[in-house]
């Protein structure tokens, strides 16, 4: 693994030469995807550090969206708003969600995944838009806090009851009392607020909408999936419990994604409105990993990766259109298809995608999810139905409301895309519609 952490390290010391570093993101996210690994062993171990399949899907994307970031911020270097502080708070960022993902060893992850709250702070408070960042910021950090702190003491009891916490030597070893009933609830409970599962998920919009377009992004690409990940590592300790309270997830997440979907609808700020529909997404990937089966599990991870990349591209078509028209908001930014026609063909393709059309990811993952929520109970149909219809409702909410209809009047010109807006939404779509083809890879 120190092939991946070194250079990291390194490009921390050029944080100054904007280019250097954006080229060897890059140049790493290329490298990564040579050594592609689709089996079950266990690679690059040492340093308590190592890769399975899953994990190497998640670094993966991480230097994916991490290399688009920095391409979609040029605007902080091209008005030197701290561009090197910036530089050097995503490759933390960078840095400590590849640990993360890597990590062999419970505490070890507990602490890089607690280590990405504070890089993702700076970010919203230090290059965020409005002055309640701050309370979007405090939000996020109470939220993840609160509810983190739980879990390192199950994890200390696991050390105590097991006598290691090493991730690939857990078995599911609980069974149901009322003491391990607490203990599931104390462990499962930090990342169903990163994910984040309706009623959890407060903090997530007032994140979106305050944050930077590097902030966005790289929230709703890789941080999302850092609840999705926790939940397939520690869920194989508590494997008879989840079993017994599988009913609670899978009504939680149905009837929350169906009336987040509802919120989705009536929402007149772009970000806002993308923020919303993650929830919608990861409420669905909760029920497919909450089911314990193999279809749950590859719809769940074919999904956060499908998301990942289609979520954050429509975040950066947001703010290519709010350095435009200085405004997030529908009412203000409609008729776009006038002004910027060319993008009207990325809204439409982000769109369909955003709303599991063929041939993208989304679609794979959701099929997969559909077949294990089915399979536990006829019931979820009604839930699955409405979440499905209303998906594809509010985006075309979004699409025609932000395209079609008469343009404000205060607007009369604004440049459509530069190459480099064309080439950073071109890298989000194509990974997206693409994989596909390796569906017998990427399902589990």
């Amino acid at each position: 693994m120190l092939k991946f952490i070194l250079p990291l390290v390194m490009l921390m010391k050029v944080t100054k030469d904007w280019n250097v570093v954006q080229f060897g993101v890059l140049f790493m996210s290329f490298m990564t995807g040579i050594m592609c690994c689709c089996d079950f062993w266990v690679r690059e171990l040492g340093f308590m550090l190592g890769m399975d399949y899953i994990s190497y899907i998640m670094v993966y994307l991480s230097f994916w969206i991490m290399s688009l970031v920095i391409l979609s911020s040029q605007k902080i270097k091209s008005l030197k708003n701290f561009h090197s502080s910036f530089i050097l708070v995503n490759l933390l960022l960078l840095f400590s969600l590849v640990v993360t993902f890597s990590s062999m060893d419970y505490l070890l992850f507990y602490i890089s995944f607690e280590m990405s709250l504070i890089p993702t702070l700076i970010l919203i408070l230090g290059w965020g838009y409005q002055p309640e960042r701050i309370q979007a910021g405090v939000y996020m950090l109470f939220y993840t806090l609160a509810f983190s702190l739980p879990l390192l003491g199950s994890l200390l009891l696991l050390f105590y009851k097991s006598g290691s916490l090493t991730i690939v030597l857990m078995g599911p070893e609980l069974y149901l009392t009322q003491e391990a009933m607490i203990w599931y609830f104390c462990s499962v409970w930090a990342f169903l607020v990163k994910l984040p599962m309706y009623m959890f998920h407060l903090w997530l919009p007032k994140a979106h909408v305050e944050a930077p377009v590097a902030g966005s992004m790289i929230l709703a690409g890789v941080l999302l999936k850092l609840g999705g990940y926790g939940l397939i590592r520690i869920l194989v300790t508590f494997q008879a419990i989840s079993g017994s309270f599988c009913w609670l997830w899978m009504s939680l997440g149905l009837i929350g994604g169906a009336y987040i979907s509802f919120v989705c609808l009536r929402q007149v700020d772009m970000k806002s409105l993308i923020a919303y529909s993650s929830v919608a997404h990861m409420s669905l990937v909760l029920c497919g990993l909450m089911n314990l089966s193999t279809w749950g599990l590859s719809g769940g991870v074919v999904v956060m990766v499908g998301h990942g990349l289609c979520s954050s591209g429509l975040f950066c078509l947001a703010n290519i259109v709010y350095e435009r028209i200085n405004s997030r908001s529908l009412v203000v930014g409609k008729g776009l298809l006038s002004f910027m026609p060319s993008m009207g063909l990325w809204w439409f393709l982000l769109s369909v995608s955003n709303m599991a059309s063929p041939p993208s990811l989304n679609l794979l993952g959701e099929i997969s999810l559909i077949i294990s929520v089915v399979s536990w109970s006829k019931v979820s149909i009604v839930g699955l139905s409405l979440l499905s219809f209303f998906s594809a409702a509010y985006t075309l909410y979004m699409y025609s409301l932000s395209q079609h209809g008469l343009f404000f009047n205060s607007l009369f010109s604004c440049c459509s895309g530069k190459v480099q807006e064309y080439l950073i939404l071109f890298l989000h779509w194509f990974p997206l519609n693409v994989l596909i083809l390796s569906a017998k890879v990427l399902l589990i």
